[in-house]
């Protein structure tokens, strides 16, 4: 593994890891909490932080929100909307208009 421009860290629960950027979040940790089901199961951590970050944690918290709203999310991308689309519809709810 190249590791130019990365400086090694270790998070508070000890896992070592390198990382070019200022972002204080570790790979371990955030895998660990990642959620084995649920909708947020089907994202990356930085779209499913800017959800938890949002205090959206369900789906009907998430379908008081528009697409547009949520993309203003730090984090969410538009590659994230879909699998919010289908899920959202999966459970008979949609975005707001």
């Amino acid at each position: 593994m190249t590791t130019s421009g990365k400086k090694l860290r270790t998070c508070n629960n000890g896992h070592t890891y390198y990382k070019s950027s200022d972002c204080p979040t570790c790979p371990t940790c955030e895998q660990i909490r990642k959620p084995a089901h649920g909708f947020l199961s089907l994202l990356s951590a930085p779209a499913r932080r800017a959800l938890e970050n949002n205090g959206v944690t369900t789906l009907q918290q998430l379908s008081n929100y528009s697409e547009k709203e949520i993309l203003q999310f730090h984090g969410m991308g538009p590659g994230s909307l879909p699998k919010l689309r289908k899920a959202l519809e999966e459970d008979g709810l949609s975005f707001r208009s």
